[in-house]
């Protein structure tokens, strides 16, 4: 019998993987999803106003990508060593993804390199934390996010050109209304948002509002166990102010509906929701939405295609029916759509 997650498995050819995004974002196709009518249609992202009503609300993940890819060299040995960034305390210890060959140990030093190869700082490895995960200690007392700036590169997923950032990255793996600094991945359904778009959205009586959560690395890693309550589901930051939540009930209340943009923005909504009304709140959320659930905040969803077997593929599909959306992402395969971060996006209304 096969196991849960093998439900949301399907096969994607290699050339449907985008690598670079379009040069203008809103140019996106747009796979409209309607469930009450149990049909899909064709559109593009810079149509958005179409799909959407005067007093709708979209609500949006202001948190900014961080340049959380570390590489380097093992200070002793010169082997190479690369790493990402997770977070930093109060004391100024980092927890970072270590990988390279051989074995590390507590004492040991790695030596950080920019991106144009010079080495610039040296991390003390500290103890080892299980899973390739280590606390260390850079020799510099600037805040973290002044070194990565110096040091870090774009932690683009591996799907994407191998991890490998040019550039132009640095730029276009940010939404353009990015404010908070904390994510080691973008919450990928706002790149497709222009300063324009968004303009003409407001214009049109659909507004648009903010909260945050910074995407953790948990995000990408697949379900690997059978039933999927046995997956252990990351925890991730967020925070919803008071007068944000204010403004979502009201809306609610005079028939408006919240559009959440991303699944980082439905996790959040979900999790306040699931104690009551949306309010402030702030603190680590590691709700994983699966069958069977019960939605009480988000009315809507634009996100873009997800991964097989991915915690964010189970959250769509149970958002937006699961038969509908499998056949639906059948449908944009056969399309030839472009998918994963880079690529087009999926309404669901």
């Amino acid at each position: 019998m096969p196991s849960e997650i093998e439900h949301y498995d399907y096969e994607l050819p290699r050339e449907r993987i985008a690598q670079r995004p379009l040069s203008c974002r809103s140019d996106a196709r747009l796979l409209v999803v309607q469930r009450e009518k149990g049909c899909w249609e064709h559109s593009h992202v810079r149509n958005l106003e179409e799909w959407l009503h005067p007093g709708d609300l979209l609500v949006l993940n202001d948190t900014r990508v961080i340049p959380a890819r570390l590489s380097g060299r093992r200070t002793n040995t010169g082997g190479r060593w690369s790493g990402l960034f997770v977070r930093a305390d109060e004391a100024g210890n980092w927890q970072v993804l270590s990988k390279t060959r051989g074995k590390l140990a507590p004492g040991e030093t790695i030596t950080l390199q920019d991106r144009q190869r010079s080495d610039r700082y040296r991390l003390m490895l500290l103890a080892e934390l299980g899973g390739g995960m280590w606390a260390v200690r850079p020799d510099s007392s600037e805040p973290a996010l002044a070194i990565l700036e110096q040091v870090g590169r774009v932690p683009l997923p591996p799907y994407i050109r191998d991890g490998e950032m040019v550039e132009s990255d640095r730029r276009d793996y940010q939404t353009v209304y990015a404010e908070k600094a904390g994510a080691v991945a973008a919450p990928t359904a706002g790149l497709h948002f222009t300063e324009r778009l968004l303009e003409r959205l407001e214009a049109a009586g659909i507004g648009t509002c903010t909260l945050t959560l910074h995407v953790g690395l948990g995000t990408f890693r697949p379900v690997s166990v059978e039933k999927l309550s046995d997956h252990p589901m990351h925890a991730e930051w967020a925070s919803l102010d008071a007068a944000t939540a204010a403004r979502m009930r009201a809306v609610q209340a005079a028939g408006g509906r919240l559009v959440a943009v991303g699944t980082t923005v439905v996790r959040t909504l979900e999790t306040v929701a699931a104690d009551g009304p949306l309010r402030a709140w702030q603190g680590e959320t590691d709700l994983f939405i699966r069958p069977p659930f019960q939605f009480r905040a988000v009315d809507a969803l634009m996100t873009n295609f997800h991964l097989p077997k991915s915690t964010l593929l189970v959250l769509v599909r149970t958002f937006g029916g699961d038969e509908l959306i499998r056949k639906a992402y059948e449908e944009a395969i056969r399309e030839k759509y472009r998918f994963y971060s880079y690529g087009d996006a999926m309404l669901i209304l």
